[in-house]
């Protein structure tokens, strides 16, 4: 799907209906970033391509209706039935504490709630969902389309329990080609689509992005580099020796040159693949009766490069140019929703998902919530193809359309292509859930393990792991992983950048110190009661950990223990994992307060397990520390290496062009630069190269 700016409609929000609640109603405690002491971050290297965790179920019958609460919740609906529109609109129920507990949209809010309102005739969700309400917010819109987007918003945004929900927390990679310079540039893209250009996706993971572009260069020319390594060339760059670039830095092709390069890469992704690989195919002729076999062959090459990126695609239609293919299925309690992504007649990759719904949720209905909330940051394609029949699909391909400026057509295929399209992605989200069941199933295996090995109270439900990373006290931060039933949470890693000016440069204890008193005062002030267990369904960082493990030995066991004795923490369990002499794997000395040091056996599963959380944390420290060493040398500049003043930086920046080629560079290539002696050199290097402690 191509983009040249994202379009999302301004909603005329209603005033709240006299008799209800202020429609600025605070949202769940803990949503708001801005306000966390510590920081979010994701985790690094492929943890996109990853597939979502599986949510908590809820047992329809651990709860009973009570006919008190019952009536208190029926005689709240009634009250807001009297004074509810009935035009459409977005209603929200919320309980006691204010939380909000569902979000509905309906073309007439005052039948709806009608329908709520009535004594009998309730499934057990819908039971305890009324018995649950003290008020009801309503907000009126002008057509039950945007009732629809605003609905869909909301749930994003404060995640009712009582709504399906789109567990996603990854942003999807895109193509882009840049208008903002003479030459456009291809790069890869995440994020807000801010900077000028067209944009092409999304790509289901970075590989397919990757492999995209390789090809597209191979077959287009457009070159991939940053602007200020662009500028700075005097001489074309190895790509362009290797085919994969025209190098317009250097004047290697002329600016209409360029341009048609580009117009014809623009193409190929908006969709006209067969119309560019046609054009190609007739140059090639011509060259090649004009006897110019080398421009032929240059024709041919990229004809060979333009028929590599669908052949290598997998599964790619015939008749499908453009389309995202969805298909659920449901088992044991679970619902998993494969995404299949066809552009350009191309497969740019799937993804599966695990969207946190009761049991009493048919397909249908889960699969119809999903697409609201998966579209409602993403641009839709011109075709959805679904496995199930939904029951508002043409106000959902209304909404899309407004949200596309294009039409917009959701259908579910009875025959044809487009059906083997959609029983390709049901198979592949049968296969998807499989995998994720047996996965937790072992994962709760290791948890029991864990809990027999270190003697626990109870079998750990959410485990979190601490350590810290600096050179010689700079740059210092701290780090926490989690890990539950269903693996690593990456969604609830946090790094801490450590504040204290009274620390001592390097001062491991004193850091772990900090990081845990922030991490569980913030917990006492703004968490669950410590001895209260987190709702099962809870997602959020706000939670109580079963166990903390500290990388260290006995010193860091000790600085942690304190902090804990300070804060009167003592539902919380405490182990510190030293690594072995030599620091081989398979030594580890575990330690916990009052007991005897502890070493497993080096082929028992525990111990494996725990090595691969130790690791886990030790590889997310590293990566925010490297993240901001990088930049503060950004900000610094490279007179901060010793030894570099302006002149060398000058020199190794037309050299190399960027921050980052410098960074890679061996220590020959540092020696090659003019200036740079072979001291120098190696100062630079390990400079970038460090090992934080």
């Amino acid at each position: 799907m191509a983009t040249d700016s994202p379009k999302t409609p301004k909603l005329r929000d209603g005033q709240p209906q006299p008799g209800t609640a202020p429609d600025d109603a605070p949202a769940a405690p803990g949503l708001d970033p801005a306000t966390q002491d510590i920081d979010p971050a994701s985790a690094a290297g492929n943890g996109e391509d990853d597939e979502e965790q599986l949510p908590e179920t809820i047992d329809e019958g651990s709860e009973v209706v009570a006919e008190g609460p019952f009536a208190i919740g029926r005689a709240a609906i009634e009250r807001a039935v009297r004074l509810a529109p009935t035009s459409p609109g977005v209603y929200r129920m919320l309980n006691a504490a204010n939380d909000v507990l569902y979000v509905g949209k309906a073309k007439n809010v005052r039948k709806r709630l009608s329908s709520y309102a009535r004594p009998t005739g309730h499934v057990a969700r819908i039971a305890r969902m009324i018995a649950a309400t003290v008020m009801v917010e309503i907000v009126s819109t002008a057509t039950e389309t945007e009732a629809l987007l605003l609905e869909a918003n909301l749930i994003k945004q404060l995640r009712p329990r009582f709504n399906v929900l789109l567990r996603d927390d990854k942003s999807f990679p895109y193509i882009l080609i840049t208008g903002d310079h003479w030459a456009p540039q291809i790069l890869k893209h995440r994020g807000a689509q801010t900077r000028p250009g067209r944009y092409f996706g999304p790509f289901a993971s970075v590989g397919a992005v990757n492999r995209t572009i390789t090809a597209l260069q191979r077959a287009f020319l457009v070159r991939s580099c940053t602007d200020s390594f662009f500028e700075s060339r005097t001489r074309p760059c190895l790509l362009y020796q290797i085919r994969r670039c025209a190098a317009p830095c250097t004047g290697e092709i002329d600016f209409p040159g360029y341009t048609a390069l580009v117009r014809e890469a623009t193409d190929f992704l908006s969709g006209r693949s067969r119309a560019v690989k046609e054009d190609l195919a007739r140059e090639m002729e011509k060259a090649s009766d004009d006897l110019a076999f080398e421009r032929a062959a240059i024709y041919r090459d990229r004809l060979a490069a333009l028929s590599a990126i669908q052949s290598t695609q997998g599964i790619n239609p015939r008749t499908v140019e453009e389309a995202d293919v969805f298909a659920v299925h449901q088992e044991g309690g679970y619902f998993c929703i494969e995404v299949f992504f066809f552009r350009t007649g191309q497969n740019w990759g799937n993804r599966a998902y695990f969207p946190r719904a009761e049991k009493s949720f048919t397909c249908e209905e889960v699969l119809g919530s999903f697409l609201a909330q998966f579209y409602d940051d993403k641009p839709p394609p011109k075709l959805v193809l679904l496995s199930h029949a939904i029951e508002e699909r043409e106000l959902l391909a209304s909404a899309l359309a407004v949200k596309a400026g294009f039409k917009v057509e959701v259908t579910t295929p009875q025959r044809g292509e487009k059906k083997d399209l959609v029983a390709h992605a049901l198979t592949n989200a049968r296969e998807a859930l499989g995998r994720k069941l047996a996965d937790t199933a072992t994962q709760a295996r290791l948890l029991q393990g864990l809990a027999t090995v270190l003697a626990l109270p109870k079998v750990p439900n959410r485990v979190e792991v601490y350590d810290n990373s600096h050179i010689q006290g700079t740059n210092a931060v701290g780090a926490m992983i989690v890990a539950g039933p269903d693996g690593f949470l990456k969604n609830q890693y946090r790094k801490f950048n450590i504040r204290s000016e009274s620390l001592t440069p390097g001062d491991d204890y004193a850091m772990m110190r900090e990081v845990l008193e922030r991490r569980f005062k913030r917990l006492l002030t703004q968490g669950p009661e410590p001895d209260k267990p987190t709702e099962a369904s809870d997602d959020t960082p706000q939670q109580w950990p079963d166990l903390v493990i500290i990388d260290g030995g006995r010193g860091q066991l000790n600085a942690a223990q304190a902090v804990f004795d300070e804060l009167g923490l003592t539902q919380v369990s405490l182990m510190a994992v030293a690594k072995g002499p030599d620091r081989d794997a398979g030594r580890e000395t575990l330690f916990m307060a009052g007991r005897e040091p502890l070493k497993l056996e080096p082929r028992d599963p525990v111990l494996y397990f725990i090595q691969r959380l130790r690791d886990e944390a030790h590889r997310f420290v590293i990566g925010s520390h490297r993240k901001l060493r990088k930049k503060d040398l950004r900000e610094a500049g490279l007179q901060e290496i010793p030894g570099i003043g302006p002149s060398r930086k000058r020199a190794l920046l037309h050299h190399f062009g960027t921050l980052k080629e410098i960074e890679r560079a061996s220590i020959a290539d540092l020696g090659k630069v003019p200036g740079i002696s072979a001291e120098s050199a190696r100062r630079i290097f390990e400079f970038f190269h460090a090992q934080p402690g």
